[in-house]
């Protein structure tokens, strides 16, 4: 299974890079995560929020894996536990499923991604900054790919 995290953003801090690599080089075979960073509109000189949402949403759709599965990561989304994102990935493993799990920029997402999603998922209720978004996703998947393998990572 391929699993890849799109998110708006480029040039993370150097903690961001280094937390979501440590994440990342966990999986075994059977999984594989990466990132692609999407380039994120720059905003003033008429370019409203609007706009840039519609430039980041082309640019998000040209990334997306085809016959991907759409997590899209959304503040009103579904508020699954870690236990259940393993379900998840469990259902997509067995259905030969790639995913893709998309992280919006600074102004949100377009509203035709989010009616296009297979899932609308909430990492927290809060805002977050993005780069910790980043981090905190690939541990959640890494979470759930431990509890799949019943790797003692994830304690009840």
């Amino acid at each position: 299974m391929k699993i890849t995290i799109l998110a708006v953003g480029t040039k993370m801090p150097r903690w961001v890079d280094e937390a979501y690599g440590d994440y990342a080089k966990r999986f075994g075979r059977d999984i594989t995560l990466e990132l692609k960073e999407i380039k994120p509109e720059k905003r003033g000189g008429g370019v409203t929020a609007e706009k840039g949402i519609a430039a980041e949403h082309e640019r998000l759709l040209a990334a997306i894996p085809p016959r991907a599965r759409l997590v899209v990561m959304d503040e009103r989304g579904k508020n699954w536990t870690s236990v259940r994102l393993a379900e998840g990935m469990k259902e997509w493993m067995a259905g030969g499923d790639d995913v893709a799990f998309i992280i919006g920029g600074a102004d949100g997402l377009a509203a035709e991604l989010k009616q296009r999603a297979d899932v609308l998922l909430q990492l927290s209720a809060m805002t977050l900054p993005h780069g910790m978004v980043r981090v905190m996703l690939a541990e959640q998947i890494y979470r759930a790919y431990s509890i799949l393998n019943n790797h003692p990572y994830h304690r009840e």
